[in-house]
Protein backbone atom coordinates (compact mmCIF):
# COMPACT_ATOMS: atom_id res chain seq x y z
CA UNK A 1 0.00 0.00 0.00
CA UNK A 2 2.81 2.40 0.92
CA UNK A 3 4.58 1.67 -2.36
CA UNK A 4 1.37 2.34 -4.31
CA UNK A 5 0.86 5.69 -2.58
CA UNK A 6 4.43 6.65 -3.41
CA UNK A 7 3.92 5.72 -7.07
CA UNK A 8 0.73 7.78 -7.22
CA UNK A 9 2.41 10.78 -5.57
CA UNK A 10 5.35 10.70 -8.00
CA UNK A 11 2.99 10.37 -10.97
CA UNK A 12 0.91 13.34 -9.79
CA UNK A 13 4.07 15.40 -9.28
CA UNK A 14 5.22 14.65 -12.82
CA UNK A 15 1.79 15.57 -14.19
CA UNK A 16 1.80 18.79 -12.18
CA UNK A 17 5.18 19.76 -13.67
CA UNK A 18 4.05 18.91 -17.21
CA UNK A 19 0.78 20.86 -17.05
CA UNK A 20 2.40 23.81 -15.27
CA UNK A 21 5.14 24.03 -17.89
CA UNK A 22 2.47 24.06 -20.62
CA UNK A 23 0.43 26.67 -18.75
CA UNK A 24 3.35 29.02 -17.89
CA UNK A 25 6.03 28.49 -20.60
CA UNK A 26 7.44 32.03 -20.48
CA UNK A 27 7.86 32.14 -16.71
CA UNK A 28 9.30 28.61 -16.68
CA UNK A 29 11.85 29.58 -19.33
CA UNK A 30 12.83 32.66 -17.34
CA UNK A 31 13.34 30.57 -14.17
CA UNK A 32 15.28 27.97 -16.13
CA UNK A 33 17.63 30.60 -17.57
CA UNK A 34 18.12 32.05 -14.10
CA UNK A 35 19.14 28.63 -12.74
CA UNK A 36 21.41 28.02 -15.72
CA UNK A 37 23.16 31.38 -15.27
CA UNK A 38 23.78 30.67 -11.60
CA UNK A 39 25.23 27.24 -12.45
CA UNK A 40 27.60 28.23 -15.24
CA UNK A 41 28.64 31.58 -13.75
CA UNK A 42 29.22 30.53 -10.12
CA UNK A 43 28.61 26.89 -9.21
CA UNK A 44 30.54 25.10 -11.95
CA UNK A 45 33.74 27.22 -11.99
CA UNK A 46 33.89 27.48 -8.20
CA UNK A 47 33.40 23.76 -7.48
CA UNK A 48 35.30 22.09 -10.34
CA UNK A 49 38.84 22.84 -9.06
CA UNK A 50 37.93 21.56 -5.59
CA UNK A 51 36.37 18.36 -6.96
CA UNK A 52 39.36 17.55 -9.17
CA UNK A 53 41.87 18.38 -6.42
CA UNK A 54 39.98 16.22 -3.93
CA UNK A 55 40.08 13.25 -6.31
CA UNK A 56 43.85 13.69 -6.71
CA UNK A 57 44.43 14.00 -2.97
CA UNK A 58 42.41 10.87 -2.27
CA UNK A 59 44.12 8.86 -5.01
CA UNK A 60 47.64 9.88 -3.99
CA UNK A 61 47.06 9.02 -0.32
CA UNK A 62 47.22 12.57 1.04
CA UNK A 63 43.77 12.20 2.61
CA UNK A 64 44.81 9.05 4.44
CA UNK A 65 47.95 10.87 5.62
CA UNK A 66 45.80 13.72 6.98
CA UNK A 67 43.38 11.24 8.49
CA UNK A 68 46.00 9.51 10.61
CA UNK A 69 47.40 12.81 11.91
CA UNK A 70 43.95 14.24 12.81
CA UNK A 71 42.55 11.05 14.32
CA UNK A 72 43.19 12.23 17.94
CA UNK A 73 41.13 15.38 17.24
CA UNK A 74 38.21 14.19 15.11
CA UNK A 75 37.55 10.95 16.99
CA UNK A 76 36.95 12.41 20.49
CA UNK A 77 34.98 15.45 19.31
CA UNK A 78 32.89 14.16 16.40
CA UNK A 79 33.42 10.38 16.69
CA UNK A 80 34.58 10.10 13.08
CA UNK A 81 38.02 9.11 11.71
CA UNK A 82 40.70 11.69 11.06
CA UNK A 83 39.91 11.75 7.32
CA UNK A 84 36.79 13.63 8.35
CA UNK A 85 38.96 16.71 8.92
CA UNK A 86 39.75 16.80 5.19
CA UNK A 87 36.05 16.51 4.25
CA UNK A 88 35.12 19.17 6.81
CA UNK A 89 37.72 21.66 5.54
CA UNK A 90 36.94 21.04 1.85
CA UNK A 91 33.21 21.29 2.54
CA UNK A 92 33.61 24.73 4.10
CA UNK A 93 36.03 25.97 1.46
CA UNK A 94 34.15 24.83 -1.65
CA UNK A 95 30.55 24.71 -0.44
CA UNK A 96 27.76 22.19 -0.84
CA UNK A 97 27.49 19.46 -1.97
CA UNK A 98 31.26 18.86 -1.69
CA UNK A 99 30.94 17.30 1.75
CA UNK A 100 28.50 14.69 0.46
CA UNK A 101 30.63 13.85 -2.58
CA UNK A 102 33.81 13.40 -0.54
CA UNK A 103 32.03 11.44 2.19
CA UNK A 104 30.55 9.09 -0.41
CA UNK A 105 33.98 8.69 -2.02
CA UNK A 106 35.63 7.80 1.29
CA UNK A 107 32.81 5.38 2.10
CA UNK A 108 33.33 3.64 -1.22
CA UNK A 109 37.01 3.30 -0.33
CA UNK A 110 36.06 1.73 3.05
CA UNK A 111 37.77 4.52 5.00
CA UNK A 112 34.48 5.16 6.82
CA UNK A 113 31.82 2.88 8.26
CA UNK A 114 28.21 3.63 7.39
CA UNK A 115 27.47 5.23 10.78
CA UNK A 116 30.63 7.34 10.58
CA UNK A 117 29.74 8.44 7.04
CA UNK A 118 26.23 9.44 8.14
CA UNK A 119 27.70 11.46 11.01
CA UNK A 120 30.25 13.10 8.74
CA UNK A 121 27.89 14.08 5.93
CA UNK A 122 25.56 15.73 8.45
CA UNK A 123 28.00 18.56 9.28
CA UNK A 124 30.38 18.85 6.33
CA UNK A 125 27.96 20.38 3.81
CA UNK A 126 28.26 24.12 4.24
CA UNK A 127 28.01 27.28 2.19
CA UNK A 128 31.41 28.57 1.10
CA UNK A 129 32.75 31.98 2.21
CA UNK A 130 32.57 33.23 -1.38
CA UNK A 131 28.79 32.90 -1.38
CA UNK A 132 28.25 34.23 2.16
CA UNK A 133 30.52 37.28 1.84
CA UNK A 134 30.26 37.97 -1.89
CA UNK A 135 26.70 37.05 -2.88
CA UNK A 136 24.65 37.39 0.31
CA UNK A 137 26.27 40.14 2.39
CA UNK A 138 27.51 42.33 -0.48
CA UNK A 139 25.32 41.33 -3.41
CA UNK A 140 21.96 41.06 -1.64
CA UNK A 141 22.25 43.15 1.54
CA UNK A 142 24.86 45.63 0.20
CA UNK A 143 26.48 45.46 3.65
CA UNK A 144 29.98 43.89 3.81
CA UNK A 145 30.03 44.01 7.63
CA UNK A 146 27.19 41.49 7.72
CA UNK A 147 29.40 38.73 6.32
CA UNK A 148 31.20 37.91 9.57
CA UNK A 149 27.91 37.51 11.44
CA UNK A 150 26.38 35.22 8.81
CA UNK A 151 29.57 33.16 8.51
CA UNK A 152 29.92 32.77 12.29
CA UNK A 153 26.30 31.63 12.66
CA UNK A 154 26.68 29.21 9.75
CA UNK A 155 29.99 27.55 10.63
CA UNK A 156 29.60 27.52 14.42
CA UNK A 157 26.12 26.09 13.98
CA UNK A 158 27.51 23.37 11.72
CA UNK A 159 30.15 22.51 14.32
CA UNK A 160 27.46 22.19 16.99
CA UNK A 161 25.57 19.83 14.69
CA UNK A 162 28.70 17.68 14.37
CA UNK A 163 29.07 17.53 18.15
CA UNK A 164 25.41 16.52 18.52
CA UNK A 165 25.69 13.88 15.79
CA UNK A 166 28.53 12.13 17.65
CA UNK A 167 25.79 10.54 19.72
CA UNK A 168 24.04 9.22 16.62
CA UNK A 169 24.33 5.47 16.03
CA UNK A 170 25.34 4.50 19.55
CA UNK A 171 22.79 1.69 19.40
CA UNK A 172 24.90 0.04 16.65
CA UNK A 173 28.42 -0.07 18.13
CA UNK A 174 29.46 -2.95 15.87
CA UNK A 175 29.09 -0.75 12.77
CA UNK A 176 31.71 1.73 13.94
CA UNK A 177 34.34 -0.62 15.27
CA UNK A 178 36.15 -0.92 11.96
CA UNK A 179 38.11 2.33 12.04
CA UNK A 180 38.82 2.56 15.77
CA UNK A 181 42.52 2.73 16.55
CA UNK A 182 44.50 2.78 19.75
CA UNK A 183 47.94 2.90 18.15
CA UNK A 184 50.28 5.78 18.75
CA UNK A 185 50.09 8.36 15.96
CA UNK A 186 53.42 9.20 14.33
CA UNK A 187 54.43 11.11 11.22
CA UNK A 188 56.21 8.00 9.94
CA UNK A 189 53.06 5.88 10.09
CA UNK A 190 51.10 8.60 8.33
CA UNK A 191 53.67 8.76 5.53
CA UNK A 192 53.71 4.97 5.21
CA UNK A 193 49.93 5.03 4.75
CA UNK A 194 50.30 7.74 2.09
CA UNK A 195 52.93 5.67 0.24
CA UNK A 196 50.84 2.53 0.42
CA UNK A 197 47.79 4.33 -0.97
CA UNK A 198 49.80 5.62 -3.92
CA UNK A 199 51.12 2.12 -4.67
CA UNK A 200 47.58 0.75 -4.63
CA UNK A 201 46.55 3.15 -7.41
CA UNK A 202 47.18 1.17 -10.65
CA UNK A 203 46.25 3.88 -13.17
CA UNK A 204 48.97 6.06 -14.76
CA UNK A 205 48.80 9.75 -13.92
CA UNK A 206 47.33 10.79 -17.28
CA UNK A 207 44.40 8.39 -17.06
CA UNK A 208 43.91 9.08 -13.35
CA UNK A 209 43.76 12.84 -13.95
CA UNK A 210 41.39 12.38 -16.87
CA UNK A 211 39.09 10.21 -14.75
CA UNK A 212 39.13 12.86 -12.01
CA UNK A 213 38.11 15.54 -14.52
CA UNK A 214 35.34 13.43 -16.05
CA UNK A 215 33.98 12.34 -12.68
CA UNK A 216 33.93 15.91 -11.38
CA UNK A 217 32.24 17.30 -14.50
CA UNK A 218 29.67 14.50 -14.46
CA UNK A 219 28.76 15.37 -10.86
CA UNK A 220 28.56 19.09 -11.70
CA UNK A 221 26.30 18.42 -14.68
CA UNK A 222 23.97 16.56 -12.34
CA UNK A 223 24.10 19.47 -9.89
CA UNK A 224 23.27 21.88 -12.73
CA UNK A 225 20.19 19.87 -13.63
CA UNK A 226 18.95 20.01 -10.04
CA UNK A 227 19.54 23.77 -9.81
CA UNK A 228 17.61 24.46 -13.02
CA UNK A 229 14.70 22.15 -12.19
CA UNK A 230 14.26 23.47 -8.65
CA UNK A 231 14.43 27.04 -9.92
CA UNK A 232 11.57 26.22 -12.30
CA UNK A 233 9.65 24.21 -9.69
CA UNK A 234 9.89 27.03 -7.16
CA UNK A 235 8.53 29.50 -9.72
CA UNK A 236 5.67 27.20 -10.72
CA UNK A 237 4.59 26.70 -7.12
CA UNK A 238 4.23 30.45 -6.78
CA UNK A 239 2.36 30.84 -10.08
CA UNK A 240 -0.25 28.17 -9.32
CA UNK A 241 -0.89 29.64 -5.87
CA UNK A 242 0.58 26.86 -3.72
CA UNK A 243 3.32 29.02 -2.19
CA UNK A 244 0.85 31.60 -0.75
CA UNK A 245 -1.17 28.77 0.82
CA UNK A 246 1.93 27.37 2.53
CA UNK A 247 2.90 30.92 3.52
CA UNK A 248 -0.40 31.28 5.36
CA UNK A 249 0.39 28.24 7.50
CA UNK A 250 3.97 29.33 8.16
CA UNK A 251 2.73 32.83 8.95
CA UNK A 252 1.14 31.48 12.13
CA UNK A 253 4.52 30.20 13.28
CA UNK A 254 6.16 33.50 12.33
CA UNK A 255 3.60 35.40 14.42
CA UNK A 256 4.55 33.27 17.44
CA UNK A 257 8.23 34.10 16.78
CA UNK A 258 7.43 37.81 16.27
CA UNK A 259 8.65 37.68 12.67
CA UNK A 260 6.83 39.75 10.00
CA UNK A 261 4.49 38.12 7.48
CA UNK A 262 6.53 39.67 4.65
CA UNK A 263 9.25 37.09 5.30
CA UNK A 264 7.05 34.03 4.76
CA UNK A 265 7.27 33.99 0.93
CA UNK A 266 11.07 34.52 0.92
CA UNK A 267 11.41 31.84 3.61
CA UNK A 268 9.45 29.29 1.57
CA UNK A 269 11.44 30.16 -1.54
CA UNK A 270 14.63 29.68 0.47
CA UNK A 271 13.48 26.22 1.58
CA UNK A 272 13.59 25.23 -2.08
CA UNK A 273 16.52 27.30 -3.38
CA UNK A 274 18.86 29.24 -1.10
CA UNK A 275 20.01 31.91 -3.57
CA UNK A 276 16.53 33.11 -4.47
CA UNK A 277 15.35 32.86 -0.86
CA UNK A 278 18.28 34.90 0.43
CA UNK A 279 17.78 37.56 -2.24
CA UNK A 280 14.05 37.87 -1.55
CA UNK A 281 14.70 38.06 2.21
CA UNK A 282 17.14 40.93 1.73
CA UNK A 283 14.52 42.77 -0.35
CA UNK A 284 11.61 42.14 2.07
CA UNK A 285 9.89 45.29 3.33
CA UNK A 286 8.68 45.95 6.89
CA UNK A 287 11.36 43.67 8.30
CA UNK A 288 14.26 44.85 10.46
CA UNK A 289 17.76 43.61 9.76
CA UNK A 290 17.87 41.15 12.68
CA UNK A 291 14.71 39.45 11.44
CA UNK A 292 16.18 39.18 7.95
CA UNK A 293 19.42 37.74 9.35
CA UNK A 294 17.49 35.10 11.33
CA UNK A 295 15.63 34.06 8.18
CA UNK A 296 18.74 33.98 5.96
CA UNK A 297 20.74 32.05 8.59
CA UNK A 298 18.10 29.33 8.67
CA UNK A 299 17.90 29.22 4.87
CA UNK A 300 21.69 28.85 4.50
CA UNK A 301 21.79 26.14 7.15
CA UNK A 302 18.83 24.19 5.78
CA UNK A 303 20.59 24.04 2.37
CA UNK A 304 17.31 24.10 0.47
CA UNK A 305 15.58 21.13 -1.15
CA UNK A 306 17.64 21.76 -4.29
CA UNK A 307 20.93 21.05 -2.49
CA UNK A 308 19.33 18.26 -0.48
CA UNK A 309 18.24 16.57 -3.71
CA UNK A 310 21.82 16.84 -4.98
CA UNK A 311 23.08 15.24 -1.77
CA UNK A 312 20.47 12.47 -1.97
CA UNK A 313 21.54 11.70 -5.54
CA UNK A 314 25.21 11.50 -4.53
CA UNK A 315 24.49 9.30 -1.49
CA UNK A 316 22.31 6.97 -3.58
CA UNK A 317 25.49 5.32 -4.94
CA UNK A 318 26.40 4.21 -1.40
CA UNK A 319 24.66 2.68 1.62
CA UNK A 320 24.65 6.06 3.44
CA UNK A 321 21.11 6.95 4.52
CA UNK A 322 19.68 10.36 3.72
CA UNK A 323 17.47 10.78 6.81
CA UNK A 324 20.29 11.68 9.29
CA UNK A 325 21.48 14.39 6.90
CA UNK A 326 17.98 15.83 6.56
CA UNK A 327 17.37 15.90 10.32
CA UNK A 328 20.79 17.51 10.80
CA UNK A 329 19.78 20.29 8.37
CA UNK A 330 16.79 21.18 10.53
CA UNK A 331 19.01 21.13 13.62
CA UNK A 332 21.58 23.31 11.86
CA UNK A 333 18.87 25.78 10.88
CA UNK A 334 17.71 26.09 14.49
CA UNK A 335 21.28 26.53 15.76
CA UNK A 336 22.08 29.16 13.10
CA UNK A 337 18.89 31.11 13.82
CA UNK A 338 19.54 31.14 17.57
CA UNK A 339 23.18 32.13 17.07
CA UNK A 340 22.13 35.03 14.85
CA UNK A 341 20.13 36.43 17.78
CA UNK A 342 22.95 35.89 20.28
CA UNK A 343 25.74 37.22 18.05
CA UNK A 344 23.93 40.09 16.33
CA UNK A 345 25.07 42.73 18.85
CA UNK A 346 28.71 41.62 19.40
CA UNK A 347 29.47 40.75 15.74
CA UNK A 348 27.43 43.41 13.95
CA UNK A 349 26.19 46.30 16.12
CA UNK A 350 29.34 46.60 18.26
CA UNK A 351 31.49 46.01 15.23
CA UNK A 352 29.98 48.93 13.35
CA UNK A 353 30.75 51.10 16.36
CA UNK A 354 34.39 49.94 16.23
CA UNK A 355 34.59 50.64 12.51
CA UNK A 356 33.31 54.16 13.04
CA UNK A 357 36.26 54.65 15.39
CA UNK A 358 38.58 53.24 12.70
CA UNK A 359 39.80 50.33 14.76
CA UNK A 360 42.72 48.66 12.91
CA UNK A 361 41.43 45.15 13.68
CA UNK A 362 38.05 45.76 12.08
CA UNK A 363 39.62 47.57 9.15
CA UNK A 364 41.60 44.44 8.37
CA UNK A 365 38.43 42.36 8.58
CA UNK A 366 36.66 44.74 6.20
CA UNK A 367 39.53 44.36 3.74
CA UNK A 368 39.15 40.58 4.06
CA UNK A 369 35.44 40.83 3.19
CA UNK A 370 36.27 43.11 0.28
CA UNK A 371 38.52 40.35 -1.06
CA UNK A 372 35.64 37.86 -1.07
CA UNK A 373 33.24 40.31 -2.74
CA UNK A 374 35.79 41.17 -5.43
CA UNK A 375 36.51 37.48 -5.98
CA UNK A 376 32.79 36.79 -6.36
CA UNK A 377 32.38 39.56 -8.95
CA UNK A 378 35.42 38.30 -10.87
CA UNK A 379 34.06 34.74 -10.81
CA UNK A 380 30.73 35.90 -12.25
CA UNK A 381 32.53 37.68 -15.09
CA UNK A 382 34.89 34.84 -16.09
CA UNK A 383 32.80 31.90 -14.84
CA UNK A 384 31.09 31.16 -18.19
CA UNK A 385 34.45 30.99 -19.98
CA UNK A 386 35.81 28.56 -17.38
CA UNK A 387 32.69 26.42 -17.68
CA UNK A 388 32.83 26.27 -21.47
CA UNK A 389 36.57 25.54 -21.41
CA UNK A 390 36.15 22.73 -18.88
CA UNK A 391 33.33 21.13 -20.87
CA UNK A 392 35.46 21.34 -24.00
CA UNK A 393 38.36 19.67 -22.17
CA UNK A 394 36.09 16.86 -20.97
CA UNK A 395 34.79 16.36 -24.51
CA UNK A 396 38.37 16.17 -25.80
CA UNK A 397 39.30 13.55 -23.19
CA UNK A 398 36.27 11.43 -24.10
CA UNK A 399 37.00 11.80 -27.82
CA UNK A 400 40.61 10.67 -27.43
CA UNK A 401 39.56 7.65 -25.40
CA UNK A 402 36.97 6.69 -28.02
CA UNK A 403 39.65 6.86 -30.73
CA UNK A 404 41.99 4.62 -28.72
CA UNK A 405 39.25 2.01 -28.36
Amino acid sequence: MKSQVKSLALALLALFLAFSLIRFPDQALEASIRGLNMWWEIVFPSLLPFFITAELLIGFGVVRFIGILFEPIMRPIFKVPGVGSFVWAMGMASGYPSGAKLTARLRQEKQLTRIEAERLVSFTNASNPLFIFGAVSVGFFHDPTLGVLLAACHYVGNTLVGICMRFYGRENPAEEEGNETREKITLKKAFQALHQSRLEEPRPFGKFFGDAVLSSIQTLLMIGGFIIMFSVFNKLLFLVGITPIIAGAIGILFQMLTLPQELTIPFISGLFEITLGSQMTAQAENAVLLQQVICVSFILAFNGFSVQAQVASILADTDIRFRPYFLARILHGLFAAMLSVLLFIPLYVDRQAFESNESPVWIRLSQHESFWSELFEKLVSIGPLLTIGSLAMASLILYRRMIKK
